[in-house]
């Protein structure tokens, strides 16, 4: 069919080039509607990723391709949806890159290579190390490089034979904006040499995922900006009066305020709904009232930083996403906290025993955490409204109990996942756990490793001697037990000297009150404390 396409079609008669690597791909979309946007030979084909997707990028020819040369999005492990491309393609962990053909710099044909987005909340990532170098040889599957996400450290690997002719982006690189340029492959090995001096230019890296927020996404500052009537009033400085309201403003408006610090509530914006956009930051720096406003803080930080000894530690791209994932938690979700005493006097006995029997038979020791992972997924199972999610429109209850676990480490605070816990046996779950701790610290946990839990466990008794607390809920679950230490307590008789000592454990639940209402949540508690105070019942 492609073929047919060439001979009869005067608009791709000089574009039998193209065919070499992407026939069938070319031959849906010249077919339909697409096969309009060739009628100009001054046209530049565009392809558009969907506005649903976790970003949105536009794959475009480089400055100085010839008019007919054409991009091709390449992606690994995606699919073309429908019978006729039409530009809609389905995402997962994807690496993006573009085919560039020709150009007017005489490049010889290569493949551009973006930073992929390896998780769903990836906006940028860091170079970690190149495992390939300039010149080598490349094949499908090969790991090129190691890529620091916002999660983790996942390898990065080739999708198409070839040769590494330039690395854009070296080791150690950091805040590369995602389907950003970091490498250049070639076909055949003597174009290496070529692309020695070569250097991505800012239109070949494609526009940053829009940035995620729990406010209505304001409209774009170029279309606003163009927008404008040419009579209309530029903002005035107000003077700055304390106010508990937000301050609604784009994301351009507040780097650029925080970089000068300039105080947002003393501006009044002029976008959509009072929205502050760039244009009413620069106005508020070039009025007399941004000056004294602004030295002030300056002065001040100037001699809080002469009187005081510090160091500033960079921030991981982890780091940054616990932050942000944390604060819009606090914010948006509305916590209550449930607290109980659980005595463990029966659960350390059965430990014991267990533990007898595996050293017996050559297995690993079954831990504390080991047991109450068991016993909050067989309570999740039993009181089903706590093993949901809450969305604008519906309550989504999960069939599958995922327990993700807490595990502090080096580089920040991972939680890796044990899936289906509720149906595993406390040995499984125990080494499981230990795999998972294992990669967590070594900082090689997979998008797998982490994704899908349903509620989480947070345990910094055993570890710590941490008596009691509160955890913050990992959205977009509603539940997370915050487990504390086991103390020994005098347990009160009938009689005057009548009396026993146990140990008890403090554990608390904190709640999404959108899903789990507090009768709800107790009766969780109440299923999870029977578990451990009679720990037999976990294996019926």
């Amino acid at each position: 069919m492609a073929s047919h396409l060439l001979s009869h079609s005067a608009k791709v008669r000089n574009a039998s080039k193209l065919l070499h690597n992407e026939r069938a791909l070319l031959a849906r979309w010249f077919s339909g509607d697409a096969q309009s946007s060739l009628n100009s030979n001054r046209d530049v084909w565009k392809t558009r990723l969907p506005e649903s997707s976790t970003r949105s990028s536009v794959f475009e020819p480089a400055a100085g391709f010839t008019k007919r040369n054409i991009s091709i999005a390449s992606i690994k492990r995606g699919s073309i949806i429908g019978s006729g491309f039409t530009g809609v393609i389905s995402q997962s962990s994807q690496v993006l890159s573009r085919r560039c053909y020709a150009s007017a710099s005489d490049l010889p044909p290569h493949q551009e290579i973006g930073m992929p987005s390896l998780s769903p909340t990836m906006t940028e990532g860091n170079i970690a190390r190149w495992l390939k170098k300039e010149g080598d040889k490349v094949s499908p599957g090969e790991v090129l490089c190691e890529v620091e996400t916002d999660k983790a450290t996942v390898e990065m690997e080739s999708m198409e034979e070839g040769y590494l002719a330039k690395i854009v982006r070296g080791d150690g690189e950091k805040e590369i904006k995602v389907g950003e340029v970091i490498a250049i492959t070639v076909e055949d090995e003597g174009d290496i040499a070529k692309f020695k001096d070569y250097k991505a230019s800012a239109s070949e890296s494609s526009a940053p995922p829009a940035e995620e927020t729990s406010a209505p996404s304001p409209p774009k500052e170029v279309a606003e900006e163009s927008a404008r009537e040419p009579g209309a009033k530029v903002s005035k400085p107000s003077a700055l009066t304390p106010s508990r309201d937000r301050v609604f403003a784009s994301p351009l408006a507040r780097k650029l305020a925080e970089e000068k610090n300039v105080p947002l509530s003393s501006i009044k914006g002029t976008g959509h709904e009072g929205l502050i956009v760039k244009a009413d930051i620069e106005d508020f720096l070039a009025s007399d009232a941004a000056s004294s406003q602004v030295s002030a803080p300056s002065k001040a930080k100037g001699t809080m930083d002469a009187a005081l000894d510090y160091i500033d530690i960079p921030v991981s791209q982890i780091r940054k996403v616990t932050a942000s994932r944390l604060l819009l938690s606090k914010q948006t979700i509305p916590h209550y906290y449930l607290t109980v005493d659980a005595c463990v006097d029966k659960l350390m006995s059965l430990r014991s025993k267990l533990n007898s029997l595996q050293e017996a038979s050559g297995g690993s020791r079954i831990s504390v955490n080991d047991l109450v992972i068991k016993a909050a997924s067989l309570a999740l199972r039993k009181v089903p409204q706590c093993n949901s999610s809450w969305t604008n429109d519906y309550i989504r209850q999960y069939n599958n109990v995922n327990i993700n676990v807490a595990v502090q480490t080096d580089n920040g605070l991972f939680v890796p996942v044990i899936r289906d816990a509720d149906k595993k046996g406390l040995s499984t779950i125990g080494e499981e756990v230990k795999q998972l701790a294992k990669k967590a610290k070594e900082n090689s946990l997979k998008p797998q490793d982490y994704e899908g839990g349903t509620f989480t466990v947070s345990n910094l008794g055993g570890p710590f001697g941490v008596k009691q607390f509160c955890a913050i809920i990992n959205p977009p679950q509603s539940g997370i037990l915050a487990v504390g230490s086991a103390e020994r307590r005098v347990i009160p008789g009938s009689g005057a000297e009548d009396f026993k000592f146990g140990s008890f454990m403090s554990v608390t639940l904190s709640c999404d009150h959108r899903v789990i209402d507090g009768a709800i949540g107790a009766e969780w508690l109440k299923a999870f404390k029977g578990y451990i105070e009679n720990p037999e019942s976990m294996l019926l």
